[in-house]
């Protein structure tokens, strides 16, 4: 049985032996699940106020309507969009803390830090309307940190500065025209521009509590507007500002998987999803005074690795392998070599302080957003910042001579990744600018491109679709790019290199030969899907076309997360189609559902597509890049 959950050899050794060892994993809380909730999975159960829960008979023979009225409609998208609210709010809130973290960079205010890359400093200055003449960096990053904490909270109606910055030309002129045809239309106001990213997602909550807004299509496009102002703005000011800070990734190769710790060395595992802290961490487990206090317990040295995107965030700036993507944070620790197992925030598995406890293992959080009953907690400050990265390191190192070496149990797979493909590493590779890639398109030998992001879901066999959507994607001649688990997945299985693009179609292989690339390209965090928006941007404005023009796919094969469904929702608000597996809770909805796959291509040229099987996923991908690349008219 336990190797039909993940696609990972490694996965599956550890998964067995927490199934000899009667340790807790998540695929076993699944289990105990089921059969999960039907009105649940369709989205029409409502608990927005105390005159319920209420839910709606989907086959129509009992309650149509909820205590207050609200129908079918009204109340999966009441759900969708709270989901939308909370994956924005997550991304959003990411990108603040880098911000602010900026601002006092620039003011003197934290030495612990510094501006890494001042040539992304003046350009992200450049994008937003700065003027950078004459003026020093830390002038100039002020100025671009006002901007970016100006768009989370200012209170006129004009869109924030990062989208009206970095949107394609005549994307920005499709949302003005959507505005007012939908005003026109319908004698109602649909905002899709964002105002101010906390202020869309206070609008959602608001709209969303009993007796506000009714209206399945008002409803949905204040989501629209929110997961705008998430990919547009929250997360690509996280992107951008933490590239300012801790340097631009650039293409380097990393090891990945549970191989990765090692037996001899004390192993730190650093979870979850925001690299202010483990940046500082990276740097004390590379201080020859802990190195020399590690040996003192008997060590060889000190071992960093990283898990989820916290993972991808220091591996694609730092030579640090990676242990492993979401359903691998329970088997890290059960590898019994894990002295220390640190987390920020987002997709951290609260049971993991009950799991450790069956080992050695310290269960360390550091965020006050994010505590856990039974975890080690100790907080972290920017402003103390280098003083808590090596408190927490010598935590580790103490508990080294805590393990028990007859639970120590770490698998061999170990594979070679090449990865950091930064926008501005992208380019390089293709010479400086955009021109080879749209070339290499025009001619065929790539077809297209499609984004593959997203989590793990316990529902889906591990790794399984992230893996084989994208092998057959690249034997069609489709440049695969993407980010977050997807990424991991890729690394773990030995595809993020240059050998990979053996399995590539003839004209996607000659590009990566010459290119010296691999044909699935690691772009960074889910946060760092704004960076595939920057990247369709460039090509959208130089071939003087809409996004929704271009042939572009995405896809969240393994989504989990309420984050993935605010990146789904902002891509296809931004015109590029994306395709989910497992299936969203709207089909209890059928004027929703019609919303998401019919009108908004209509009106954003962006959809929804649901399928289970990968060659009907992958023909449907192809398909709709043939007609837009028969429509560019090449």
């Amino acid at each position: 049985m336990s190797k039909e959950l993940s696609f990972d050899r490694a996965a599956n050794q550890m998964i067995e032996l927490a199934h000899k060892k009667n340790y807790e994993i998540v695929w076993d809380r699944l289990k105990e699940q089921q059969p999960q909730c039907g009105f649940g999975q369709l989205g029409v159960c409502c608990r927005n106020c105390v005159m319920g829960p209420c839910r709606i008979d989907p086959y129509g023979e009992g309650p149509q309507k909820g205590v207050c009225g609200a129908e079918a409609d009204t109340i999966v998208a009441r759900n969708l969009v709270r989901m939308i609210a909370a994956g924005a709010a997550a991304h959003s809130d990411h990108g603040r803390r880098p911000a602010m973290l900026l601002k006092e960079v620039a003011e003197g205010k934290n030495t612990h830090y510094e501006i890494k890359d001042e040539g992304k400093l003046k350009e992200v200055a450049k994008r937003l309307g700065i003027d950078v003449k004459d003026k020093d960096k830390f002038q100039i990053a002020k100025e671009v940190a006002d901007v970016a904490l100006n768009d989370y909270g200012k209170q006129d109606s004009k869109p924030i500065r990062f989208l009206e910055g970095y949107a394609a030309k005549k994307l920005k002129e499709k949302w003005l025209k959507i505005e007012e045809s939908l005003y026109q239309n319908t004698g109602k106001i649909f905002g899709v521009l964002p105002r101010n990213i906390d202020r869309e997602i206070v609008d959602i909550m608001h709209r969303t509590h009993i007796g506000v807004d009714n209206h399945p299509l008002s409803i949905i496009m204040q989501g629209i507007r929110a997961s705008l102002g998430d990919g547009w703005g929250g997360s690509l000011i996280a992107t951008e500002c933490q590239d300012i800070l801790f340097g631009t990734p650039k293409v380097h190769a990393v090891y990945a998987n549970l191989g990765v710790l090692k037996k001899d060395r004390v192993n730190l595992v650093i979870h979850g999803h925001e690299p202010v802290l483990s940046e500082q961490i990276v740097a004390a487990a590379q201080d020859p005074e802990l190195i020399e206090y590690a040996k003192s317990k008997g060590a060889k040295g000190i071992n960093i690795a990283g898990m989820c995107c916290t993972g991808n965030e220091i591996l694609m700036r730092h030579n640090v392998p990676v242990a492993g993507n979401e359903l691998h944070q329970e088997l890290a620790v059960i590898t019994g070599a894990v002295e220390a197992m640190v987390v920020d925030v987002q997709c951290i598995f609260p049971a993991l302080a009950n799991l450790s406890k069956c080992f050695h293992t310290k269960f360390i959080s550091t965020s006050d957003q994010a505590l856990f009953p039974g975890a080690m907690h100790v907080q972290f400050e920017e402003d103390n910042a280098e003083e808590v990265a090596r408190r927490i390191v010598k935590i580790a190192i103490d508990n080294f001579e805590n393990r028990d070496e007859s639970k120590v149990n770490i698998p061999e797979e170990n594979k070679e990744a090449l990865v950091g493909f930064s926008v501005e590493q992208i380019l390089s590779a293709l010479g400086g600018n955009v021109t080879p890639l749209v070339e290499a398109i025009k001619q065929g030998k790539i077809k297209g491109v499609v984004g593959i992001v997203g989590c793990n879901n316990p529902k889906v066999k591990q790794d399984y679709y992230h893996v084989n959507l994208a092998k057959e994607l690249i034997k069609r001649d489709i440049l695969v790019i993407g980010t977050g688990c997807w990424a991991i997945a890729l690394a773990k299985a030995g595809l993020l290199s240059v050998d990979a693009a053996k399995e590539a179609g003839e004209g996607l292989k000659s590009v990566c030969e010459a290119l010296n690339i691999p044909p699935f390209l690691h772009m960074g965090s889910c946060v760092d899907c704004s960076r595939i928006l920057v990247l369709a941007a460039g090509l959208a404005d130089y071939l003087d076309v809409d996004i929704s023009d271009l042939p572009l796919f995405g896809s969240a094969p393994e989504w989990m997360t309420e984050k993935a469904v605010s990146i789904g929702t902002y891509f296809v608000a931004s015109g590029v189609p994306v395709h989910l597996w497992p299936v969203p809770p709207v089909l209890g909805g059928k004027e929703v559902v019609k919303i998401l796959t019919q009108t908004a291509k209509e009106v954003f040229g962006g959809f929804f597509v649901i399928e289970e099987n990968i060659q009907k996923t992958v023909d449907i991908m192809e398909n709709h890049i043939l007609e837009k690349r028969k429509s560019l008219g090449i």
